[in-house]
């Protein structure tokens, strides 16, 4: 079958249309996957036996593949009374996978910045977690700016596992489409050259980011 750019062409719209919904998984799931790294790191680093069993936590969300936590969150939860949307489903469920990773990302993080900073804080009467935020924190941040780069780029390549619960992003409205008309190779060129052109935006922006982080240090 031979290559149609007219019908490539016509994809445009369903891709651009379903564009959003991407766009809206891959965010939400980076602030997510943060924010709940960061406090699996900060609860590893509190207590000594509350970290082995956050250290089991962790393997255990990295452990297990993507798509087995978000069928567990969509078609076994139901079971137990919790019924979510397909679209929360895909933002807890890759929130909750990536976390996992980026949790060693900010433990990577915060064991490069000098243990001193730490006394430091405490010797100006600084609480821990005033040390933490205002101290260790923006430090911490210049450490991690590229390998968290690199994970965003990786959630944003993640969202097509959603089409499998029936949720409407770009890989999902355009199976769509060439389960209607069986032409499959125009429907994934034009998906994967899109996602190719959102990854590349991501990471020039992780770039900026980090450059700017790193001026500021020098400052």
């Amino acid at each position: 079958m031979n290559f149609d750019l007219h019908f490539a062409a016509s994809m445009l719209p369903t891709v651009i249309e379903a564009m959003p919904v991407t766009i809206l998984v891959a965010l939400v799931a980076c602030v997510g996957a943060s924010l709940i790294g960061f406090l699996l790191e900060t609860l590893r680093r509190s207590n000594r036996y509350l970290g082995i069993f956050i250290r089991f936590v962790i393997d255990f969300i990295r452990s297990t593949p993507v798509l087995v936590q978000i069928y567990f969150f969509y078609f076994v939860l139901p079971f137990y009374g919790v019924t979510l949307p397909a679209l929360g489903v895909g933002m807890i469920g890759l929130s909750i996978y990536y976390s996992g990773y980026l949790a060693e990302v900010f433990k990577a993080g915060i064991d490069a910045v000098p243990a001193g900073q730490f006394e430091a804080g405490k010797a100006l009467g600084l609480k821990r977690i005033d040390t933490v935020i205002f101290v260790i924190a923006p430090q911490m941040l210049r450490n991690i700016a590229a390998p968290m780069g690199n994970y965003f780029v990786s959630i944003l390549k993640s969202t097509p596992y959603l089409s499998v619960i029936g949720v409407n992003e770009m890989l999902g409205a355009s199976m769509q489409v060439a389960s209607d008309t069986f032409r499959y190779g125009e429907p994934m060129a034009i998906v994967g050259i899109t996602f190719l052109l959102l990854a590349v935006s991501v990471a020039q922006f992780v770039r900026l980011l980090e450059k700017r982080l790193l001026l500021s240090s020098r400052r």
